[in-house]
């Protein structure tokens, strides 16, 4: 796999940043391209996302969510009367928020480059109207998974990348991190996430092992298997994926020798954390390609390449 990973070090890939590769608990293949320090924090982008999600777990393995079909002014009383306020949290997980809320579109009420601009970003996500019922169509958007990340700060009492911190990053002796925050100084739940390549693939090993890391429970087992659940299909409107959980994807491949289930986080330009259960497999990739589609093709192209060696 190491000699795999090295086809990609060529000139027309200058905004890979690198791959890591765990089989059975170890790191099998680890490159870093064109310089790039193994050290370094890089942006996941909307990867972020399903970090969140797993954030969402850990508030209810503590007892501080209860039913996920619960509208979500109950849990975050700010949200009272609003559109958002009547989505229950299960809706905003799975991208039904039924709000006019849509990242592809340029002029949706609710797109992130909007939300980015708002001097208050809570006014902002409060006062995006509804034009669906809650939990009956998927569209993709980062307002919903920001949403969650204020709920959770508000359960929790403290910012998200502390809650972060708490409750995933340091259990997984993770202590180089960066998240970054909006202009009121919230915590983005809906990406720039920063963290290393190497440990990107060791959050992806602790979801393999049920929640574990090195004996350690982290997280429960049974929320890691019902947020990665092929809950909504989203395969009409999506090239890479097939369905959608909980802020994560799922995506069957067709190979030479077969089918394999591929569960994984994504973001901008290229960078995911796929997890092959099958095969006791995690393959962390980052890269550089924000904003253009073929840092998509590139990472689907390195994932298939390692399931068919």
């Amino acid at each position: 796999m190491q000699s795999l990973l090295e086809r990609w070090d060529q000139d027309e890939h200058p905004d890979l940043h690198g791959v890591v590769v765990r089989v059975n608990g170890a790191v099998v293949a680890e490159r870093h391209y064109h310089g790039a320090d193994p050290q370094a924090l890089h942006d996941i982008r909307s990867a972020g996302k399903s970090i969140t999600s797993l954030l969402v777990g850990a508030a209810r393995d503590r007892g501080l969510l209860g039913a996920l079909d619960e509208q979500l002014e109950r849990y975050w009383p700010r949200a009272r009367g609003s559109a958002l306020g009547r989505a229950s949290l299960a809706a905003l997980l799975t991208m039904r928020s039924g709000l006019a809320a849509n990242d592809q579109e340029p002029d949706s009420p609710g797109n992130e480059d909007r939300m980015d601009a708002a001097s208050d970003p809570v006014a902002f996500l409060l006062g995006i109207p509804a034009v669906d019922r809650p939990g009956t169509r998927y569209v993709y958007n980062s307002l919903t998974a920001y949403a969650v990340g204020l709920l959770l700060e508000h359960t929790m009492g403290k910012s998200l990348l502390a809650f972060a911190r708490e409750a995933l990053f340091e259990p997984l002796g993770i202590q180089r991190v960066d998240w970054a925050s909006d202009a009121a100084g919230h915590t983005k739940g809906q990406g720039n996430l920063s963290l290393t390549t190497g440990d990107l693939a060791r959050i992806g090993q602790a979801l393999l092992d049920g929640g574990q890391w090195q004996g350690r429970r982290i997280l429960s087992s049974s929320w890691i298997k019902t947020s990665m659940q092929a809950l909504v299909p989203i395969g009409p409107v999506d090239p890479y994926a097939d369905s959608y959980g909980y802020f994560w994807y799922t995506k069957t491949h067709q190979l030479k020798r077969g089918t394999e289930t591929v569960r994984f986080a994504s973001g901008n330009g290229g960078n995911k954390l796929y997890l092959v259960p099958s095969r006791r497999m995690v393959v962390a990739i980052t890269s550089r390609a924000y904003g253009h589609g073929y840092g998509q093709r590139r990472s689907e192209a390195i994932l298939k390449a390692l399931l068919s060696a």
